[in-house]
C-alpha cells in the first residue's frame, strides 16, 4: 500500500498555507471554495461575536486561580489566559464548523487534487455527495473521539494552581496545531479510503511541517476577518500537501 520514494524536497507547512490561499481562486475551483466559506462565515464569525461579551469575565475566572504567593505573575499569566481561551474556543468552534461543511470540504479536496495532478475524477452528482455524507461525517465522529481523551488531560492542567497555567497554554497550543494538521489533512486521505490510523502515521513522518500548518492554521483563526477565509484555505493547502508528499504513498482510489 505504501512507497518509500518520495521527491528529493518538500516545502515546509507554513508554505503550504500560503499556497492555499492562491489556489482558492483558481478558475474552476471557486465555486467549490464559496459553500464551506459560507459555512465559516456564520459560525465562526457568529461565535467570535459571542465571545467578545464573555472573554472578560473568563480571564477573570483563571486569574482567580492563582495563589496569593503567585501573584506577582498576574502580568504574565494573563496574557497566557487570553491565548488559552483563544486557542481553546477557535478549535472548538473550528470543529463545528468543520463538522458541518465536511462533505463540501471533501469536494474542494477531490476537485482540487484533480486540477493539481491533470487526473479528473467521475462526475459528481447530488445523490452521490448525499451518499458520502454519513461516511464523511463518521470520520468526523472519529477525530473527535481522538481528540476529547487528550483535551481533557490538558485542561485538567489547568486546575494545577500557578504552573498549570504557565504550561497548559504551551501545550494546547501544540496539541491544537497537530489537531488541525490532522482535520484539513485529513479530507484528502479520506477521498481516497487511507484510514484515519494510517493518516495519523503518515502524518507523523513529517510531524515538524505539519505542525507548522497547524499552528500557522490556529493563529490565523485567532485574527479577525482572516479567520473567515482560514477553512477553504487550508483544505486547499492540505491538498496540495497531500499531492505534493502523501499521495504516492497510497492506493488512487477515489470515492466510489
Amino acid at each position: 500500500m505504501t512507497n518509500s520514494t518520495k521527491p528529493p524536497k518538500y516545502s515546509n507547512g507554513f508554505h503550504y498555507i500560503a499556497q492555499g490561499w492562491q489556489l482558492i481562486t483558481r478558475p474552476g475551483i471557486k465555486r467549490f471554495v464559496l459553500l464551506p466559506l459560507l459555512a465559516n462565515i456564520l459560525l465562526l464569525g457568529g461565535s467570535f461575536w459571542w465571545l467578545y461579551h464573555k472573554l472578560d469575565g473568563w480571564i477573570q475566572w483563571a486569574l482567580d486561580k492563582i495563589p496569593a504567593w503567585m501573584q506577582w505573575l498576574s502580568y504574565l499569566i494573563w496574557p497566557l489566559a487570553v491565548i488559552s481561551i483563544l486557542l481553546v474556543f477557535t478549535y472548538l468552534f473550528s470543529t463545528l464548523a468543520n463538522f458541518i461543511a465536511a462533505p463540501f470540504n471533501g469536494l474542494l479536496a477531490e476537485k482540487l487534487e484533480a486540477e493539481l495532478t491533470g487526473v479528473p475524477t467521475p462526475d459528481s452528482r447530488v445523490i452521490d455527495l448525499l451518499n458520502d455524507i454519513p461516511r464523511i461525517l463518521k470520520r468526523e465522529i472519529v477525530k473527535i473521539l481522538y481528540y476529547i481523551p487528550r483535551a481533557i488531560v490538558l485542561l485538567l492542567l489547568y486546575f494545577i494552581p500557578g504552573i498549570g497555567q504557565i504550561i497548559a497554554p504551551v501545550l494546547w497550543f501544540l496539541f491544537s496545531a497537530w489537531m488541525l494538521a490532522i482535520q484539513y489533512c485529513d479530507y484528502p486521505f479520506d477521498n481516497h479510503k487511507v484510514s484515519f490510523v494510517t493518516m495519523r502515521n503518515t502524518l507523523r513522518q513529517d510531524k515538524i511541517d505539519n505542525l507548522q500548518f497547524g499552528a500557522t492554521v490556529s493563529v490565523l483563526t485567532m485574527i479577525p476577518i482572516v479567520n473567515l477565509f482560514i477553512m477553504p484555505v487550508a483544505v486547499c493547502g492540505a491538498t496540495a500537501m497531500w499531492v505534493d508528499r502523501y499521495r504516492a504513498q497510497h492506493a488512487l482510489n477515489h470515492r466510489s
